[in-house]
């Protein structure tokens, strides 16, 4: 496993934009899928996105599509979600997510390694 601490989280406006980052330690990512994960006060976690380990192969959540980013930076151990146009009801705890996978073109359906989550708030 890998230890994964995330952060970027925070208030922003209707229509702003946010950038959370996933560091890792404890291992390289090259072999691993990532995913951003979140939960709404509640709701059950959703998975709003990830990143295969080879390709890449990314999947985004319909409620996200065309507003959120994923991209990893394997030289850094790093995964990135860029969030744009962000609404009210994406309002949650984001969790960086990681799979011990090998060279896969797909994300795999659990995730072994979890972030602690960091808030965001989209509110005026």
């Amino acid at each position: 496993q890998v230890q994964l601490v995330e952060s970027g989280g925070g208030l922003v406006q209707p229509g702003g934009s946010l950038r959370l980052s996933c560091v890792a330690s404890g291992d390289n990512l090259d072999d691993y899928a990532l995913a951003w994960f979140r939960q709404a006060p509640g709701k059950e976690r959703e998975r709003a996105s990830c990143i295969s380990s080879s390709g890449p192969y990314t999947y985004y959540a319909d409620s996200v599509k065309g507003r959120f980013t994923i991209s990893r930076d394997n030289a850094k151990n790093t995964v990135i979600l860029q969030m744009n146009n962000m609404q009210p009801e994406d309002t949650a705890v984001y969790y960086c997510a990681a799979d011990l996978v090998g060279k896969a073109t797909r994300c795999p359906p659990s995730y072994d390694s979890w972030g602690q989550g960091t808030q965001v708030t989209v509110s005026s």
